[in-house]
């Protein structure tokens, strides 16, 4: 890929015996528009030209971006006269309000009207064709002001090119130049020149990584063949100059040397930046440098540790790889904070290794049932400054969070993991501790074919890893000795062991360093996560979970969102959570010097006192199987309507063999009344009581034997006719009761 730049040169390569070279004096901010000029012209202006077809050019071979500027000078004030001074200021006074118009200067509509101000703001008497002459130097040279610098300096001098106006060969003489075949040698012309640089661009320099050799072949096979030939196999073959009038292998890879002096920009062509970053850059200085003692600078990073976890939650669940970060003092190597966990590599994940390195140690440890002192791990502080992955450090959420705190960010360029090598080389140590000891560890053979499948030995859950990851820690910082690290003199005369703690503690005593402290709470309210909740009639809801606080019953949210009086905007509110406890979660203030606490309001939930990330994990679950049971359901409620179905064809078909066809509709529906009472007589027998039915055999005929011998007297006519006549009233009276329940 090509990248172009203000004051790059292009050089346009065609059969002209002119070479034009011009000068991008300015590019548009969409990347689409350049402006450009000839730098071998005195005369003209920049003119337009598309970003696509310079690229275009440069990619096939037609155009070049020139690694030498001619017109660059590197001048130093004492080094100048006080004419060529006077002569320079001069000059820019008259165009350097001109100069900053871009891109407005170079519409030839609206540049004469910049001019003509320029001569009538001038105290000196000046003219167009001198400010269009300061304008084309300005643009010819490198658009700065010592471009205006007068040209006394002008002569030949050491490393330059000669011109040579004698055939005479040049160099030393070839050993057998009196065979025909071999001959004197041609000496290289400003053409072959050309045709070197052209070859070096379209065969040296690209992703092919040709050696020069081969470069210089398909150079001949290219520009020096006289004619071309097709072969009986209609192979396209062509048919070289002499040898003793072609340029030779040597002489081709002195003139390279000469001229591609960039080493980098060279190999990032064959190779790519990614591997000149890591393999070719060079290696200066140390990593504890620009740093006057602890908080300094920080740095950060984080890795997907070799091992496979299990849920704390439901043990049979493999949750896969952690992710650990770690944040290391440059200046003493001491670990100040510490995240494990499933989020990331992220910012979310980075946020809560920041948010442990200003974290009191000893809470943190207890935490997980590890008892530590202060004096194990001081470390509860926010640095000046903290170097970091350009993922995670770049972004509105860091802004946002890191301005409160007043941390200064640093980003590693890309592929430039070697900048923080402190914490690279540390994760190596973690993976090489902890390796003989972890079940579930996964080792070089994972990938193969016919490997061992260590997912499959998973024990550990979080939180004991956790603790391994803290032991270690402990360790490193009160323990561990820095083989490599490079004492001052005042340390070696203090007789400061080269440990993570002795460091720390001698910088807080002898260097300033840039350690501040600010309130736990402010810390982590800036750097938690921050999502959104909803206030809703049964709390406020933040991943199906609910909570309430003071403030939501003081001004009735939640009766407020049932009677729908609040707003869209007014129901959502922004808040900070912990994943690992979010039992609790906060409200925000605008200004995020300020919070409240919100509670769950249920605190027997099935997700209480499990972090966020088994809450999302039993969620996921809970929707898998919800679509697993989901067709058993159907199945079952297919059953259920089949079986309606067959009630409802029995009752049609014992109907219909008993209906009278002989009746008409009004006549089924007269007697409706009739029958709800019929029926419901009948039903009240069926229905009625009998107490004693589950009595022993024994009492039953006992009872039936008392019934037997119990004298059977007729009733008299009057009280028979007494009796029938109750009836008939009680009767009437339980009709009358149901035809008025039925008209209500």
């Amino acid at each position: 890929m090509v990248n172009l730049y203000v004051n790059d040169l292009i050089e346009w390569l065609d059969d002209s015996e002119t070479t034009t070279v011009e000068r991008i004096v300015w590019i548009d901010e969409n990347y689409i528009l350049a402006f450009l000029f000839d730098i071998n012209k005195n005369k003209g202006v920049p003119y337009p030209k598309g970003i696509s077809e310079i690229e275009a050019a440069i990619t096939e071979g037609y155009a070049l971006k020139l690694k030498s500027d001619p017109w660059l000078k590197i001048v130093t004030e004492d080094k100048l006269s006080d004419k060529e001074i006077e002569i320079r200021n001069r000059a820019w006074e008259v165009i350097a309000e001109l100069v900053q118009q871009e891109p407005d200067i170079y519409d030839r509509a609206i540049r004469g009207s910049f001019v003509n101000k320029a001569i009538a703001s001038s105290e000196e008497k000046i003219t167009k064709k001198t400010i269009y002459g300061y304008l084309r130097k300005y643009w010819q040279r490198g658009k700065n002001k010592n471009a205006l610098l007068p040209d006394y300096y002008n002569s030949g001098g050491r490393g330059k090119t000669k011109n040579y106006s004698s055939d005479k060969k040049r160099g030393r003489p070839r050993k057998y130049s009196k065979i025909s075949k071999i001959g004197k040698g041609v000496n290289i012309t400003e053409e072959d020149r050309r045709i070197f640089r052209i070859a070096i661009a379209k065969f040296y320099n690209n992703r092919k990584k040709n050696y020069l050799t081969t470069a210089y072949k398909l150079m001949l096979k290219e520009y020096y063949a006289e004619e071309t030939i097709f072969d009986k196999n209609g192979v396209k073959k062509s048919i070289l100059i002499p040898p003793e009038k072609r340029p030779t292998l040597t002489q081709f890879r002195y003139w390279y040397n000469k001229e591609q002096k960039d080493i980098k920009k060279t190999t990032i062509s064959r190779r790519g930046s990614r591997a000149f970053a890591l393999e070719n850059r060079a290696i200066l200085g140390t990593s504890k440098q620009e740093t006057m003692g602890p908080g300094s600078r920080y740095q950060i990073d984080a890795t997907i540790a070799d091992v496979y976890l299990v849920s704390k939650y439901n043990r049979n669940w493999i949750i896969g790889r952690p992710v650990v970060y770690i944040v290391i003092d440059v200046f003493s190597r001491m670990i100040t904070g510490v995240y494990v966990g499933l989020e990331g590599p992220s910012w979310l994940g980075m946020m809560m290794a920041l948010v442990n390195s200003a974290t009191d140690k000893v809470k943190f440890c207890a935490e997980y049932g590890i008892e530590i002192t202060e004096e194990e791990w001081l470390a509860h502080h926010i640095p000046d400054a903290i170097l970091g992955d350009r993922g995670e450090l770049v972004g509105k959420n860091v802004e946002t969070s890191i301005d409160n705190l007043g941390i200064r960010i640093e980003n590693a360029a890309p592929y430039r993991a070697d900048w923080k090598g402190l914490v690279e080389r540390h994760f190596r140590i973690i993976h090489d501790r902890v390796k003989p000891f972890l079940p579930g560890y996964v080792d070089v053979d994972f990938t193969q074919r016919g490997g061992k499948d260590y997912r499959l030995d998973a024990k550990l859950d979080l939180d004991q890893f956790t603790r391994i990851i803290i032991y270690l820690i402990r360790y490193h910082n009160n323990e561990h000795h820095l083989q490599e690290y490079d004492r001052e003199q005042m340390m070696i005369a203090d007789d400061i062991l080269a440990i993570p703690k002795e460091l720390w503690k001698w910088g807080i005593a002898n260097r300033s360093g840039r350690l501040r402290t600010i309130p736990e709470d402010i810390v982590k309210l800036n750097l938690m996560p921050a999502d959104k909740a909803t206030i809703t009639p049964k709390g406020i809801r933040f991943k199906q979970l609910y909570y309430t606080c003071e403030k939501a019953t003081k001004q009735q949210w939640f009766e407020r969102a049932r009677s729908k009086s609040m707003t869209k905007e007014e129901k959502s509110l922004d808040i900070s959570y912990d994943p690992r406890k979010p039992d609790i979660i906060y409200l925000r203030s605008p200004d995020g010097r300020d919070f409240e606490k919100c509670f769950l309001i249920d605190l027997d939930n099935k997700y209480s006192g499990r972090s966020i990330y088994d809450i999302e994990y039993l969620q996921e679950y809970e929707k898998q199987q919800q679509q697993v049971n989901q067709g058993q359901q159907v199945q079952k409620e297919i059953d259920l309507m089949a079986a309606i179905e067959n009630e409802v064809k029995q009752a049609q078909i014992l109907t219909d063999a008993v209906q009278d066809k002989t009746l008409s509709n009004n006549q089924r529906v007269t007697g409706i009344r009739d029958n709800r009472v019929s029926d419901k007589e009948k039903l009240r027998e069926e229905e009625a009581f009998e107490l004693g039915q589950n009595k022993s055999l024994n009492q039953t005929e006992s009872i039936e034997e008392v019934k037997k011998v119990k004298p059977q007297t007729a009733p008299s006519k009057a009280k028979s006719d007494k009796s029938l006549k109750r009836k008939n009233l009680e009767l009437l009276k339980r009709m009358r009761l149901e035809r008025s329940i039925t008209e209500d």
